[in-house]
């Protein structure tokens, strides 16, 4: 075991449990690479109260990440569930508070990726994952995302798209991922963590 491992942050908004389940798949690919560990962090939800405060620790699942998480980290996967082809207010206000470390270069050279999950087939994915793209490259990371030499990319019938991860939860919410849904998380993972590892070398 590596005494100094990359630590690679997986940092998620789940309500359902599908993008939740997507995250856990990318951080079984990142640590089946030698020398990366994957770190899962997640994002309070958005209040319409002024007033309200979150916990400082949710009561249950990852941790709320800090700016601290994405400086130190040597690389990045960013998902969020789609809203309007989106990705979730919960993530967005995350993510422009992170002007500070934009201010310091604190991201420029890091690995991405992203996934999302919807509730339909044609629910907004890709719009989202790009959506998504977007504040990362003002950041100055190195995005990537799933080629088609991942097979279950060609076969499957509900999420997985060239440009991240994704799942179909259908209208119910169900959290489970496919068969192909899971390959790709996992691809999509292992491929973040060799990337990491390249560039840290």
């Amino acid at each position: 075991m590596n005494p100094n491992p990359l630590k690679i942050l997986v940092l998620f908004y789940s309500q359902n449990g599908g993008t939740r389940n997507l995250a856990r798949q990318i951080a079984r690919g990142i640590e089946s690479v030698d020398g990366c560990e994957a770190v899962l962090r997640t994002v309070p939800k958005v209040s319409t109260v002024c007033e309200a405060v979150e916990k400082a620790v949710p009561d249950e699942g990852a941790p709320y990440a800090t700016a601290d998480d994405l400086k130190n980290c040597a690389g990045l996967a960013l998902g969020s569930p789609t809203r309007f082809g989106n990705m979730a207010a919960a993530m967005k206000y995350f993510i422009d508070g992170t002007i500070p470390l934009w201010l310091g270069a604190e991201l420029v050279g890091k690995p991405a990726t992203v996934f999302t999950s919807t509730s339909s087939l044609h629910g907004g994915q890709e719009s989202t994952l790009l959506t998504m793209m977007l504040p990362l490259l003002h950041h100055g990371m190195v995005i990537n995302g799933i080629p088609y030499t991942e097979s279950a990319l060609s076969n499957t019938q509900s999420g997985g798209t060239p440009y991240g991860a994704s799942h179909v939860s259908g209208h119910d919410s169900k959290p489970a991922l496919t068969a192909e849904e899971n390959d790709i998380a996992f691809a999509q993972g292992k491929r973040l963590a060799e990337l990491a590892r390249k560039l840290a070398d």
